[in-house]
């Protein structure tokens, strides 16, 4: 994406923050398992032992980073606004999911839920672009700095998960979650806006190869 030689400097403040804001809940979310790890692995819960509780950890993780892949390729075809709004209403479910796996005290269930749960990890992929598409060359450094603040949701998600597991309950913690990434889509999908530069990419996502 290239930037256009003038744009409204209020356009790219509100859509930066949109997309940090988004990228912070998103990691948030993505980061749900790790910091209950020990609440999981306790006897009154799964039982886990440092194997099981080590791979509970890091499916969610391992995906997001592999679905980074997919989502890259598909943000050019389809822009940021759309990729950001479905990324965290896709998310938002498997909160939720985690959550009934977690009062279930289902293992199998919760690497299930987890692996969809790293979709909410697939949203740096998303922000980049969109991002540079909203800044000349000169500021993008910037304004990439500025989103790539949003990895600090994994931070909050290892502050407050916790405390708010013990402040308001396991379950209503999930739920607030997950309604903080519904609102967050819904912010995204009426305020944010595609760079007027951005024009969807309709060649292959798998490149042909020539038999010549």
């Amino acid at each position: 994406m290239t930037a256009p030689t003038a744009i409204d400097k209020s356009d790219q403040t509100r859509n930066l923050i949109l997309a940090t804001v988004a990228f912070a809940i998103s990691f948030w979310a993505w980061n749900l398992v790790a910091p209950l790890g020990v609440f999981y692995a306790s006897d009154g819960q799964m039982g886990l032992d440092s194997t099981q509780k080590s791979v509970l950890v890091a499916v969610p993780i391992l995906v997001g980073s592999l679905g980074r892949i997919v989502v890259g390729v598909l943000t050019p075809r389809y822009g940021g606004r759309v990729m950001f709004t479905a990324l965290l209403l896709m998310s938002a479910p498997f909160v939720i999911l985690i959550a009934v796996a977690g009062n279930l005290k289902s293992y199998p269930f919760m690497l299930v839920v987890g692996f969809f749960l790293g979709i909410a990890g697939t949203s740096f992929a998303a922000g980049i672009p969109f991002v540079s598409g909203w800044f000349e060359p000169s500021r993008r450094g910037f304004a990439t700095g500025v989103f790539g603040a949003g990895m600090g949701g994994t931070a909050l998600s290892a502050f407050f998960t916790p405390r708010f597991k013990d402040w308001f309950g396991y379950f209503p913690t999930h739920l607030l979650v997950a309604v903080a990434l519904v609102a967050v889509a819904v912010l995204c999908w009426l305020f944010m806006r595609d760079a007027p530069s951005w024009t969807p990419n309709t060649e292959p996502a798998v490149p042909k190869w020539s038999t010549r």
